[in-house]
């Protein structure tokens, strides 16, 4: 089965269009097409649903992506490592980053790599627990840094940092002065809650302490969470390490009993690691302590 074939059905798939399956990938729109309905005929059933919309893979397309993807990444580890063999250093990495991962360590981890080897092509996806789980089941990430997972997936797992959990409050608060921050307050205040029901660190301490909030807005973001206590609104939590560069008038304090994130790197199994994967890996190693050491 040819890999070109199955990773137009891949971008295909994912941007729900041939002609932006085509733009990405370089061929013209009739090629795609010829590519899709070549496979389709080789499998002898049909991967898409066409539309004036765009196209949705069938029932059977859904079955098959797993194995297209996996075609695909072996193709690719293997011209990788040809490449590696001949002395020369090209290949692309996918990486999943859990948003304070993101912010915090992958600007310096990048600049790092990048400069060591130009020709590795890196494309970050950013996202929560949630959306982390998904990638990892797929097997449509190479490296996934983020909070544990809680499932038992098929992925390894090496926590890098623990992450300790704040308290955010408006300078003003009556409890701004304290030393600490008890959990169960919480149900006392407004609260404000960032990204509900997506497996986020606030769902799970909620869960975990059985706290009945009284939630006053929701957030899709901790940025806006943080300007909306900031501006006496109501009171959250989070990472510490979220908070770092923002300024402002929040004030910080640690929970008690003291919780925390365990931040880390989970890399799914029975997947080839690449050469490209495998440089990442070392380069991360070395930075490492100076990144959690902040």
């Amino acid at each position: 089965m040819d890999a070109s074939k199955c990773q137009a059905v891949l971008v295909a798939s994912e941007t729900g269009s041939f002609s932006a399956a085509a733009e990405q990938l370089n061929y013209t729109q009739s090629g795609i097409t010829r590519m899709i309905s070549s496979l389709e005929e080789e499998l002898e059933f049909s991967l898409f649903i066409r539309s004036k919309k765009g196209v949705h893979l069938t029932e059977n397309g859904k079955l098959m992506l797993p194995y297209f993807r996996e075609i695909v990444e072996s193709s690719q580890v293997a011209q990788e490592m040809s490449d590696d063999i001949k002395g020369v250093v090209r290949g692309s990495i996918t990486i999943a980053c859990y948003f304070s991962v993101s912010s915090m360590w992958m600007p310096h981890l990048l600049k790092v790599f990048s400069e060591s080897y130009p020709h590795i092509q890196i494309k970050l996806l950013e996202g929560g627990n949630k959306e982390i789980a998904k990638w990892l089941a797929e097997k449509s990430v190479d490296i996934c840094l983020c909070a544990e997972p809680q499932d038992s997936g098929e992925y390894s797992w090496k926590e890098l940092y623990r992450d300790p959990l704040v308290a955010w409050l408006p300078k003003d608060h009556p409890k701004a002065k304290q030393e600490t921050y008890r959990i169960k307050d919480l149900e006392t205040e407004e609260f404000i809650h960032t990204l509900p029901g997506q497996d986020t660190d606030q769902d799970r301490l909620i869960k975990q302490e059985g706290l009945k909030l009284k939630t006053r807005f929701t957030t899709k973001d901790g940025f806006t969470t943080y300007q909306l206590v900031k501006a006496g609104l109501g009171v959250s939590f989070n990472q510490a390490m979220i908070a770092q560069d923002w300024k402002g008038d929040v004030v910080q304090l640690p929970l008690t009993p003291p919780r925390f994130v365990s931040l880390g790197l989970a890399l799914p199994k029975q997947k080839p690691t690449s050469p490209a994967v495998q440089r990442f890996l070392k380069c991360m190693e070395a930075e490492i302590s100076d990144l959690i050491n902040f």
